[in-house]
């Protein structure tokens, strides 16, 4: 493990809570995952600057933890730096009468019902998806026809060196499940989103249609990271899958959803080498039948 000493002193001299050998299966909706070295929950934008200005000095690895709702976890866990964004990271303000900024650490729930709750409509897609909104701007997030490129502004962020900048338009490389975030490592610290003025009433019966249909389709009961592969062309993964006959596959304790077959399900004592091993028995299983490859959506993280 690298030396994080140094960075440690300098996060709680920031007014940062810093737990080292933290556990991150209790920060992922997957229920998986090792210890992170140094885990610091980070208040603001100064402390952020200073402690990515540090690691960047030191080499020490960092990985910036959203809600943990797109990510699998290593067994042995994350060596170096995880930080969680807090605080000043989740307020909401209305800049103007259809423009909303929202820190990044916000959940994307709490954006969806500020928006409602202001008459404003555009994110209604969104509604029961459980990241932050830094997570759904980072890799484009989208659900029923919409993605956060339909609303999405501009993003500030912090450069791994501690520099201040922002993205917008064109400048943020938004295409399916990708930003420009995704080949730089700039951390995302808040986003500026354009919506529409609607109904309140409206808004609210769109949201719930969505959000029952997830309830219908979606294994919500069980710990999972959501759709585990991206849309390949021409197709949908779930299906492919469904028809290849893996329902109900299962490797350990991770299993293939018998209600939805696009999601891996944690059964209650699944580790990350379960879920690695039946992603690939899934991805050879459809290639071989269908001729079709298989990409994955979750990132895996940490020590592998």
């Amino acid at each position: 493990m690298v030396n994080t000493d140094n960075i440690r002193q300098l996060a709680v001299s920031r007014g940062c809570t810093v737990k080292e050998n933290e556990p991150m299966h209790r920060y992922t909706t997957f229920k998986i995952g090792g210890e992170a070295q140094l885990l610091i929950l980070t208040p603001n934008i100064p402390a952020l600057r200073a402690i990515l200005k540090q690691c960047g000095e030191e080499n020490v690895p960092v990985f910036v933890l959203g809600k943990g709702s797109n990510l699998l976890v290593s067994d042995k866990g994350i060596e170096g730096v995880v930080i969680k964004l807090e605080d000043d990271f989740r307020q909401m303000t209305l800049v103007e009468d259809d423009t909303v900024f929202c820190g990044a650490a916000a959940s994307l729930a709490s954006l969806c019902r500020f928006a409602c709750d202001n008459g404003l409509s555009g994110l209604e897609f969104a509604w029961g998806i459980p990241g932050s909104v830094g997570g759904a701007a980072y890799m484009n997030a989208g659900a029923y026809g919409g993605e956060m490129r339909d609303v999405l502004l501009c993003c500030n962020h912090i450069t791994r060196g501690g520099d201040v900048g922002s993205l917008s338009g064109e400048g943020l490389e938004l295409s399916y499940r990708h930003s420009a975030y995704m080949d730089s490592g700039d951390v995302i610290t808040g986003v500026t989103v354009r919506l529409h003025k609607d109904s309140k009433t409206e808004i609210e019966k769109r949201m719930d249609d969505f959000m029952r249909r997830r309830k219908d389709k979606q294994p919500l009961e069980y710990p999972s990271a959501g759709s585990i592969f991206k849309r390949p062309e021409g197709h949908f993964a779930g299906t492919l899958i469904q028809d290849s006959g893996l329902k109900g596959a299962r490797v350990g304790g991770a299993m293939v959803s018998p209600k939805h077959a696009g999601f891996i399900i944690n059964t209650g004592n699944a580790t990350c080498g379960d879920v690695l091993s039946l992603i690939e028995h899934i991805k050879k299983t459809v290639d071989d039948k269908f001729g079709v490859e298989l990409e994955c959506e979750v990132k895996p993280t940490g020590i592998l």
